[in-house]
C-alpha cells in the first residue's frame, strides 16, 4: 500500500479540531452576527458532529471568548513583530511604530475585533484591565523612562490613557465611514502620544 493509498484518519488532533469550530463561528458570526447563528450551523460548515462541538466548548459564549483570546494573541503577536522589526534607537520612533501597529492592526480587523470586543460581554470589569497591550505599552514606557526619553507620573496609567486615545481615535474615523485615511490618523495619533509624555 502506498501512501497515497491510505486511508485519512478519521479523527484530527484536538488543537486543530477547535481551532477548526472556530474558524467556522468566525466566518458565520461575522456574516450573520452571534445571535443568528446556531451551534447546529457552527457544526455543519466544521463538518463535524453536533458531539464534538461539546467537546471543545459548553455554550455560543465560549466559542466567541475563545475567538476574543485568538483576536489578541494574533494582534499582540502582529505589535511585536512591528515592534522587533523597528531596531530604531530613538524611543519615540519606537513609540510611533508601536502605535502605528496598533491603530493599522485594529483598523485592517475592525469587523473582527468588534465582534469580539462588543458582542463578548465580561461580567467582570478586571477583564478589561487585563490587556495584554498596555502592559506590554506600559513596560515599553518604563524603559523609556529609564532611558531618560518619556516623562510621566504613573506608567500604567499613562499607557491606558495611550491605549484609550488611541482606540478612541479609531474609532471616531470610522464613524465617518470605512474609508479612513490612515496616513492622517497614525499620524494624530502619534503626535497625541508624544505630546503627553513629552517624546
Amino acid at each position: 500500500m502506498t501512501v497515497t493509498d491510505r486511508p485519512r484518519p478519521r479523527t484530527k488532533p484536538p488543537e486543530i479540531r477547535r481551532e477548526e469550530l472556530m474558524d467556522a463561528a468566525q466566518r458565520l458570526f461575522l456574516e450573520k452576527g452571534f445571535a443568528a447563528t446556531s451551534v447546529a450551523e457552527i457544526v455543519d460548515a466544521a463538518d463535524v458532529a453536533k458531539g464534538t462541538f461539546y467537546l471543545y466548548f459548553q455554550t455560543k459564549d465560549d466559542v466567541l471568548k475563545a475567538l476574543q483570546a485568538r483576536f489578541i494573541e494574533l494582534f499582540c503577536e502582529r505589535v511585536d513583530a512591528v515592534a522587533r522589526a523597528s531596531a530604531s534607537d530613538s524611543w519615540v520612533r519606537r513609540l510611533d511604530v508601536l502605535m502605528e501597529a496598533c491603530v493599522l492592526g485594529y483598523l485592517d480587523e475592525v469587523a473582527l475585533h468588534d465582534l469580539v470586543f462588543h458582542e463578548f460581554q465580561p461580567t467582570k470589569r478586571d477583564m478589561k484591565r487585563a490587556n495584554p497591550l498596555v502592559s506590554r505599552l506600559t513596560s515599553f514606557l518604563i524603559e523609556g523612562h529609564a532611558a531618560g526619553a518619556f516623562a510621566f507620573v504613573d506608567a500604567r496609567l499613562t499607557a491606558v490613557m495611550l491605549f484609550n486615545s488611541m482606540h478612541s481615535a479609531v474609532d471616531d474615523c470610522l464613524a465617518d465611514g470605512p474609508d479612513v485615511d490612515r496616513r492622517k490618523l497614525v499620524a494624530a495619533v502619534t503626535d497625541f502620544c508624544r505630546r503627553s509624555i513629552g517624546g
